[in-house]
């Protein structure tokens, strides 16, 4: 089990007092700085506290970055919590997006196909990223019920109604 869940991203700078914006992957999105002292994918601790909202995003002040510059250095930082400061989740229904992520991908009857290697969200809902075992290709299917009937976490599975989706890898496309 994944014991640093990643909370957020740092997408901007606001203002000249090294303020930056940050992209919440929470429920709530104020409540990141209640998981405490977070990291950064190179293991930096970060004390943070939310200032505002700009727009969508959360302003973030970090601890001893007072300027601009300094906090432009932050763009791109992926933020993490450690997974025992998250919520309980309520229900063996639930889970954290970051527990798909290495999952076995099986076919209703049961045979393997690949493995989940990343979920993504385009604005137009959530979408899982499969490696297929007989070729390695990968292939993006919609998180949804439909195409995954199936969350096995104690397992370690999911069961996807198809892997073959729309496009077959030898067309050609013509545009």
């Amino acid at each position: 089990m994944i014991d640093k869940i990643c909370v957020g991203e740092i997408v901007g700078v606001h203002g000249i007092k090294g303020e930056v914006k940050v992209k919440s992957f929470t429920e709530i999105d104020r409540n990141l700085e209640s998981y405490g002292i977070l990291s950064d994918q190179y293991q930096h601790q970060l004390e943070i506290k939310i200032t505002g909202h700009s727009k969508e995003l959360l302003r973030v002040k970090i601890k001893g970055i007072d300027d601009r510059n300094k906090a432009k250095e932050f763009i791109g930082c992926r933020l993490y919590a450690a997974r025992n400061a998250l919520p309980e989740l309520k229900s063996k229904d639930e889970f954290y997006q970051a527990d798909l992520i290495g999952l076995n991908v099986r076919l209703e009857n049961g045979q393997n196909v690949g493995e989940v290697v990343g979920i993504y969200n385009f604005g137009a809902g959530e979408i899982l990223e499969l490696k297929i075992s007989a070729d390695n290709h990968k292939e993006m299917i919609p998180f949804t019920h439909e195409y995954v009937p199936e969350i096995n976490i104690n397992d370690g599975y999911i069961i996807v109604h198809s892997v073959s989706m729309i496009f077959d890898r030898d067309d050609d496309f013509v545009i």
